[in-house]
């Protein structure tokens, strides 16, 4: 069983700004990354995902992907390289490889400084590994198979950092999470699992600086998994799905018109009295 703790490497040299990082992760419990936590049983498949800080062009940076837009599982989203271990590897293996299979990387520049506690993604039963690492001597990316990856960024850690860039992303099913806007002309979304690590990690560090969680949009309809979303709420077609959520804004407008009537009313009262 992989242990719940992080586990860092102290012999591995970091840059006076990435030092910070891995101080901080070695305190790092599951929970701090995830309210989702693998469970024992069923046993859950194995991955692992690089969280790759380089010294980029424009300052410390972050090596992300956009998945292909053909793909059946959340096409074009964005994401850390990773992705399912394969039998003999450990987590660091993993993401490592599949760095190099997606983004063409020389994995012999990269040093691994710490493993960070897996997170459960329960829809798929898979338990994930985030593996950071500092890219000592960078190497090419590019998108290596255009059938998985559209396209490869490093994306600067202050844009990331900046409050203005930030924003909340609302779900169909109604949660909020986390989201940026990424690439060259920053239009790119940034959501889910790899915007959640981040802002986790962000918090736990104390990098991140406060900006306004009521600046929300909702998911685009393109990044909505249809599918997913019809067995959650126990339908088969999109039609469905679509039907079901408009029911529920409706009742939530519905619900919120009525306090506002009830707030007026106690108001009129209060002023009447």
């Amino acid at each position: 069983m992989p242990a719940p703790l992080t586990e860092t490497m102290d012999d591995v040299v970091l840059p006076e700004w990435l030092e910070p990082v891995r101080e901080s992760v070695r305190t790092m419990k599951a929970k701090d990354l995830s309210t989702f936590v693998p469970p024992k049983r069923p046993k859950p498949r194995e991955g692992a995902v690089l969280v790759l800080f380089g010294d980029g062009p424009e300052g410390p940076d972050l090596l992300l992907t956009e998945r292909a837009h053909t793909m059946r599982s959340q096409p074009g989203q964005v994401s850390f390289p990773g992705g399912s271990t394969d039998d003999g590897e450990d987590a660091v293996a993993t993401a490592l490889r599949e760095a190099q299979e997606e983004t063409g990387l020389d994995p012999d520049g990269v040093d691994v400084f710490a493993v960070l506690p897996r997170i459960w993604l329960p829809p798929r039963n898979f338990a994930v590994a985030p593996v950071l690492a500092y890219w000592d001597h960078p190497s090419e990316v590019r998108v290596v198979n255009e059938r998985e990856v559209h396209a490869v960024f490093r994306t600067p850690v202050e844009s990331l950092l900046e409050p203005a860039n930030r924003f909340s992303v609302r779900h169909p099913l109604g949660w909020n999470g986390p989201g940026w806007m990424i690439g060259p002309d920053q239009d790119v979304l940034l959501w889910g699992f790899t915007a959640g690590i981040l802002d986790a990690l962000f918090d736990h560090v104390g990098w991140t600086r406060e900006w306004d969680r009521s600046v929300v949009r909702s998911l685009p309809k393109e990044h909505i998994d249809w599918r997913r979303i019809a067995t959650s709420l126990g339908v088969e077609t999109k039609r469905e799905v679509e039907r079901l959520l408009a029911q529920r804004e409706a009742e939530a407008e519905g619900d919120a018109q009525f306090s506002d009537e009830a707030d007026e009313t106690g108001v009129d009262r209060e002023h009447r009295r």
